[in-house]
């Protein structure tokens, strides 16, 4: 049995306390609640073990991993001065965070879960269909595309937007490439693209006015900047009051041959930092999800994120 100071004492860490507060609400892996609370591996797990030590969480073995929660048999004075701590800081702007990142920690586990049993009630794919593929379910989609105002940051030569500009009203491309630049304005003269222009310009310093945009687009653009924070803020403000912004760009990986390869500057970026970036930036709706993941090495996964700008 463990004293009162000695849980007023673990109590007083604000780390153990996110961890409680975590685990009161789910069952949770170690590499769940890093991504959580976007720290390293040693400190969480350091943290547990205090935690562990006065009998506040459990663990349960499942292969190689093991699962945190909050032990569901706690003495009542325990539980008591527990359930006081965590009330007090619930309203805090970082639980607030903590709780916004756990649940889409839980969106992305149904997710697995769904795209599992998905792929076994049909093996859809497993064999070759004349017709099908990415390629032409990519012009099929870009035919939907409205008639609005885009901006393609950070678009080289500009290769998605050359089909949006098929149905979209206008269509910027922004690069800070000259040569990219002259590349694809003639590409876009070749093909009789008026509605389609090209703008030398840094992605973190777009030279377009406030809203002047429906839907701004960073497709693998944003590991080239040298502060992302700063693109997405910038993306908000070319935005209308209802546009919205979608950002393709890689998962944070340990491939550094990648800086040398592609001249990029970040090594991707974990779901909960692109996550991070729109709700830093004013976007509302704001979610983030897997798309694709290479078959090859290094198994380079690719993530989604979108959001919108509020209408005011």
């Amino acid at each position: 049995m463990n004293a009162p100071w000695e849980i007023l004492k673990t109590l007083s860490d604000p780390t153990r306390l996110r961890l409680l507060a975590l685990l009161s609400r789910e069952e949770l892996s170690v590499a769940e609640l890093q991504e959580v609370l976007g720290m390293g591996q040693s400190r969480i797990s350091s943290q547990l073990a205090l935690l562990r030590t006065v009998n506040l969480v459990t663990d349960r073995r499942e292969g190689k991993n093991a699962f945190y929660s909050l032990r569901s048999a706690l003495p009542a004075k325990t539980l008591a001065l527990t359930r006081a701590a965590l009330e007090a800081v619930s309203d805090s702007v970082m639980m607030a965070e903590d709780r916004e990142n756990l649940d889409r920690i839980l969106q992305k586990r149904r997710r697995t879960q769904e795209q599992y049993f998905n792929l076994i009630a049909g093996r859809l794919g497993k064999h070759y269909c004349p017709g099908r593929s990415w390629e032409a379910i990519g012009h099929l989609a870009l035919r939907l595309t409205p008639a609005i105002d885009i901006a393609d940051l950070g678009a080289g030569e500009g290769l998605v937007s050359q089909l949006l500009a098929h149905r979209a009203r206008q269509v910027w491309c922004i690069d800070n490439s000259p040569r990219m630049v002259e590349v694809g304005t003639e590409l876009a003269r070749k093909n009789g693209l008026a509605n389609l222009e090209y703008k030398l310009g840094d992605i973190e310093q777009v030279p377009l006015a406030d809203r002047t945009v429906d839907l701004a687009i960073l497709s693998q653009a944003l590991h080239h900047a040298r502060h992302p924070q700063r693109a997405v803020e910038e993306a908000f403000r070319i935005l209308r009051p209802g546009g919205q912004v979608l950002i393709l760009d890689l998962n944070e990986h340990a491939f550094e041959k990648a800086r040398e390869l592609y001249a990029d500057v970040w090594l991707g970026f974990r779901e909960s930092a692109l996550h991070a970036f729109l709700k830093k930036a004013g976007f509302a709706k704001v979610e983030v999800t897997a798309v694709a993941k290479e078959t090859v090495e290094p198994h380079f996964e690719t993530l989604l994120a979108s959001g919108s700008k509020p209408a005011r």
